[in-house]
């Protein structure tokens, strides 16, 4: 549910009321007014006054002088403590730099939340094509390779859920048939890597692999992002599939004797 539909105040319990005030911020919106908290978060202006007081003085969010109000570095420490976000980042750094340098492309390290990616770290090659993300930007998982990776990885009651949704469409190239979709994720699995051509921005190619945990599931998936028409991908896949497993290693994960 988006900021700008959200049920009546008075059909939600104070701590859903709390969180509608966080939720009221994004990536389109960064900074809002305590007027636009109010319509975005669908509370009073007396009840977003308050929320937003109690979280300011929490730390959570803060006022600027013009009287703006941001996200608060208290969030920031936070989430710092998720392990799929910076402690991740931390671990998987090193070898994301290993393959910006061996390919000076764009290189992504995301993760799975519901139906979609996350990214939460990206390099920007310096000549690369352009790519529509950002840290914590999310997109449909069948769009990219990343999400592709991750999403053949699911369990197969994901896998069909998924499928059974409508599947947005981007470029004329997206995967929007839930059957090419299922053999895209097929072949995923029988390869170790997703190849994404085009399926965003009609400029694009991704490679990507799946990295493990200690346990040996996905955790998250690293990928290239290069320009679609000169791409060498023979020659991307195992550096990517080398820094996955760089990654995947780090983690904990040891691999089963070939």
């Amino acid at each position: 549910m988006t900021a700008d539909a959200v049920p009546p105040q008075s059909a939600r319990s104070a701590p859903d009321r709390l969180l509608a005030v966080l939720a009221a911020f994004d990536h389109d919106h960064p900074a809002l007014s305590l007027t636009d908290i109010s319509r975005r978060a669908g509370l009073t202006l007396t009840t977003a006054h308050r929320l937003v007081g109690a979280l300011s003085d929490w730390g959570a969010l803060e006022r600027d002088a013009s009287g703006v109000y941001h996200v608060g570095l208290r969030l920031w420490e936070i989430a710092a403590l998720s392990p799929r976000g910076l402690a991740l980042r931390q671990i998987a750094l090193p070898y994301l730099e290993d393959l910006y340098e061996a390919t000076h492309e764009n290189v992504q390290l995301a993760v799975r939340d519901g139906s979609e990616v996350v990214y939460i770290e990206w390099i920007s090659g310096r000549s690369a094509v352009g790519v529509h993300i950002r840290i914590g930007a999310r997109w449909p998982l069948h769009a990219t390779g990343v999400g592709l990776a991750l999403l053949a990885h699911c369990e197969s009651g994901v896998q069909e859920a998924y499928c059974a949704e409508p599947l947005a469409s981007f470029t004329p190239h997206t995967i929007t048939d839930p059957a090419a979709l299922r053999r895209v994720l097929a072949e995923v699995r029988r390869s170790g890597v997703a190849v994404s051509s085009r399926q965003v921005t009609d400029d694009a190619l991704s490679v990507a692999a799946p990295v493990r945990g200690a346990g040996g599931s996905v955790v998250a998936a690293v990928s290239v992002v290069v320009p679609e028409r000169d791409a060498q991908t023979p020659a991307l896949i195992p550096a990517v599939r080398l820094a996955a497993r760089g990654i995947s290693r780090a983690l904990g994960w040891q691999p089963e004797p070939s």
